[in-house]
């Protein structure tokens, strides 16, 4: 039995995307007579697509033809291939010299997002995250190591622009504090979570960032709190700070 996309505007949407890709510039009654649909429909589809910036219609001919915006989406999506490829091997020297857990995240917007996961299987504990998930930068180590590399006007817009709430009772809340948090961060070159995101969890973190620009992203060490003294931080904070050099002579 054929399978049918339950929502039928998307198919239709990325059905013209896929023929405009393949064929280049197409007339409305030629890309209506591929997508089996009349006129008034057809045109209300790649109107929609021109809206969203995916066409654009000819000004001589009329006829409508893609833009480079999934140029941009595809290049995004290898570029963080790219750099999981990349990274792999070095975050997987540095779970096991830590015998912990390593994520590494990339920022989007005023969230990270994770995109790559070693987990550490030694450990009868295993962290729920997966790849995919978001996380606040306000509130996790990740995002604080991101958001220390940023002017203080840039964190403030990312700030005011977040949902501040309380989700643990170690959350920071006031800006005022968490400016002072940031200062700290600056100063030893790495953040630390202390369960501001998750009970039971802490986390601490480095920033990296492509000579390009291209991105910012963060890769960390979580471990529940009972395997977290402070005198643990210190060690996974010196074998994060050594990778993030090792990583550093590769650029």
């Amino acid at each position: 039995m054929e399978e049918k996309n339950p929502i039928q505007v998307a198919d239709r949407l990325f059905h013209a995307l896929e023929l405009l890709a393949e064929n280049g510039a197409m007339g409305l009654k030629e890309l209506s007579d591929s997508l089996k649909l009349n006129k008034s429909t057809a045109h209300r589809v790649v109107t929609s697509l021109i809206y969203l910036g995916y066409a654009r219609q000819e000004e001589e001919t009329g006829k409508y033809e893609p833009t480079f915006k999934v140029v941009h989406l595809a290049n995004q999506i290898m570029g963080r291939v790219e750099m999981v490829s990349l990274l792999r091997p070095y975050l997987q020297k540095l779970m096991e010299r830590a015998g912990e857990t390593v994520h590494f995240v990339e920022r989007d917007g005023n969230e990270a997002v994770y995109i790559d996961k070693i987990e550490c299987f030694q450990n009868s504990i295993q962290m729920v995250s997966r790849i995919g998930n978001r996380i606040p930068l306000y509130c996790s180590g990740v995002g604080k190591a991101i958001l220390a590399d940023l002017s203080d006007a840039e964190i403030q817009a990312v700030w005011e622009n977040s949902r501040i709430e309380q989700r643990t009772e170690h959350t920071i809340t006031k800006f005022q504090e968490f400016q002072k948090e940031i200062q700290e961060i600056r100063k030893k070159g790495y953040a630390v979570d202390r369960e501001e995101n998750e009970r039971g969890v802490r986390c601490v973190a480095v920033s990296l960032s492509e000579p390009s620009g291209r991105g910012a992203y963060a890769f960390s060490i979580s471990v529940p709190i009972d395997r977290m003294t402070e005198e643990r931080i210190g060690v996974l904070a010196g074998e994060l700070l050594k990778t993030k050099e090792e990583i550093g002579k590769m650029f």
